[in-house]
């Protein structure tokens, strides 16, 4: 007999059921693998003479296409000292002669995609100051104490220049366009969220070295879209 009790009990029984979730199959993807890299070349070691430390990049980190390397000159008709940037192949190249040059991986930020054209390698400067433009304050306000008026940054840990910075003037004015280092090895060959030209700081510290005042830095037009 169907007792208003046995009715009751069957009611819960089904309305327990009917919440219960079914029964899903677990579906597993296979991880892809990280690619393995051949070992560094030497000199992505720490540097130790420097007024603040460079530390050594984490092997693994750089696909060997991104490395400092020796290449031959792809523009053999601009003078030693020139510089060219292709923000979209993420690529520096210093001119070394007709034949050769030094090709560096970047990382490009928001402003390095914004600006192109020929500039003068006017000055260089060695753990510089980060004086962030008003035009940023405005967007961030929380860098005003950075601004030029306040004096900017300290040089070292933290300063989003890193250990160098190589700045361009066109007809006697500062574009903002910088090159300067401390990009993460992870960076390279990306787009970046903000900044101008980032490499890697044992690069931009060999750039330093061998960039030559007054010369002539192409950065070539991106043909990309970006907000």
């Amino acid at each position: 007999m169907l007792t208003r009790r046995t009715f009751a009990a069957l009611g819960v029984a089904a309305g327990l059921s009917a919440c219960a979730r079914p029964e899903t199959a677990i579906v597993t993807r296979a991880v892809p693998p990280q690619p393995q890299y051949p070992p560094l070349p030497d000199f992505y070691g720490a540097i130790t003479d420097e007024p603040y430390p460079v530390p050594a990049i984490p092997e693994g980190s750089i696909a060997p296409e991104y490395w400092r390397q020796e290449v031959e000159n792809p523009w053999p008709g601009h003078s030693r000292g020139t510089i060219i940037v292709d923000p979209d192949a993420a690529m520096l190249h210093f001119v070394e002669s007709p034949l050769q040059a030094t090709r560096y991986g970047v990382s490009v930020g928001a402003t390095g995609f914004s600006w192109e054209g020929t500039a003068r390698l006017q000055f260089c400067r060695q753990w510089p100051r980060w004086r962030v433009p008003d035009t940023m304050i405005a967007r961030q306000p929380e860098l005003e104490s950075y601004s030029v008026a306040n004096g900017g940054m300290d040089p070292g840990a933290g300063n989003p220049m890193g250990a160098r910075a190589l700045y361009l003037f066109q007809n006697g004015v500062d574009t903002l366009y910088r090159v300067h280092g401390d990009a993460s090895p992870r960076e390279l060959g990306r787009a970046v969220s903000s900044g101008c030209i980032r490499m890697l700081n044992q690069d931009v510290i060999h750039l330093h070295e061998r960039a030559v005042h007054g010369a002539s830095v192409i950065v070539l037009p991106s043909m990309k879209v970006h907000n």
